[in-house]
């Protein structure tokens, strides 16, 4: 008798899955911003970071960046006045597949999931050195990232943006 309990609980358990999530976590935190300009202005407003096989792009919303110290932090909500999107890569990218006029076919997309909710957040500060200078630092805070599943990504490692510098 014990045996046939014991039958229908392991049958269940092999039964169960954790969904088609297929991404565990997400670290950016180390990588370097980059843009395919080469000289960032404050008219600039597509950030990415790339971390061999995933993509985080960050479109600010335009105007956002100001070559003036900000006196407050600078708060630009997601989706909406800005975006952050999040791509899953069949292989390793690199900068060109965002820069290059006609985009490379591969590697390919295998998921693309934009920010549900959250928000960007800039403080600005003139260089000591240089004061033609502006350095502003992005932030990203409660970024609530949800597959089409409807699967939310709880691993989330992206709190700082990086720094940006821009000249007057």
């Amino acid at each position: 008798m014990k045996r046939f309990f014991f039958l229908p609980i392991f049958v269940v358990l092999l039964a169960c899955n954790d969904g088609d999530l297929q991404i565990e976590s997400i670290e950016f935190d180390s990588v370097s911003i980059e843009t395919c300009e080469s000289s960032i202005t404050t008219a600039s407003t597509l950030f990415f970071k790339l971390n061999g096989e995933e993509a985080l792009i960050l479109e600010l919303q335009s105007g956002i960046l100001l070559n003036e110290v900000s006196q407050d932090t600078i708060v630009s909500t997601l989706p909406g006045q800005s975006n952050l999107i999040y791509r899953l890569f069949s292989g390793s990218v690199s900068s060109s597949y965002f820069c290059d006029a006609i985009p490379p076919t591969s590697p390919a997309v295998l998921e693309e999931i934009e920010a549900a909710s959250g928000e960007v957040l800039i403080s600005t500060l003139q260089n000591p050195s240089d004061t033609t200078l502006y350095e502003h630092t992005i932030l990203l805070r409660n970024i609530n990232l949800i597959n089409e599943q409807g699967e939310r990504i709880t691993d989330i490692s992206i709190s700082e943006f990086g720094t940006i510098t821009t000249e007057q």
